[in-house]
């Protein structure tokens, strides 16, 4: 067990002198505060700069609801997502802020129950975000977006809709 911990430690110390190569910091990790309060949703993402206005970014969503659908007694999500994007920023202020675009594709798996009746969410989605990233002292970051996305799953479509759109405020942090 000491063994692994000491190997995990010693990857991450490398991973963190390695990221500080470049000018600025490559990695962020994120959280989208927003769907936390308005849906109880989890979003959790992390982002790899390849160039000061470029990056890739993985999120995993926990709770996933469609276009903020409410739950109750006789509606229950069981959905999560992963969703896979681009990134390009247009600030010249700083590395990685200022108004972005952020083409992306998402897979959201799980179901949807009402009143026994039971609907596969299993669907993938393609879709475009835009929003406004400040970076604080290239540390910290603050982020209000949206994005919308369309969804192939026509069991979806049929009962919600095959446009599906998100929301977020988050707050990272870079290293």
């Amino acid at each position: 067990m000491k063994k692994l911990i000491l190997g995990l430690f010693i990857c991450l110390f490398t991973q963190a002198a390695i990221a500080q190569i470049g000018k600025y910091p490559q990695n962020e990790v994120k959280f989208n505060l927003l769907n936390v309060m308005l849906i109880t949703s989890v979003e959790i993402g992390y982002e790899r700069f390849l160039d000061s206005n470029q990056s890739i970014e993985g999120e995993f969503l926990i709770n996933d609801r469609l276009n903020y659908n409410k739950e109750n007694d006789s509606k229950k999500f069981n959905t999560n997502s992963v969703k896979l994007g681009y990134v390009y920023y247009f600030g010249e202020e700083s590395a990685g802020s200022g108004i972005y675009a952020n083409p992306f594709m998402k897979y959201r798996f799980g179901d949807y129950e009402e009143n026994s009746v039971t609907t596969d969410m299993n669907a993938f989605i393609v879709g475009f975000g835009v929003g406004y990233k400040w970076n604080n002292k290239d540390r910290f970051i603050m982020a209000p977006y949206g994005n919308i996305g369309r969804n192939f799953n026509g069991d979806v479509a049929d009962k919600f809709s095959a446009f599906e759109y998100n929301f977020g405020f988050s707050v990272g942090y870079r290293f």
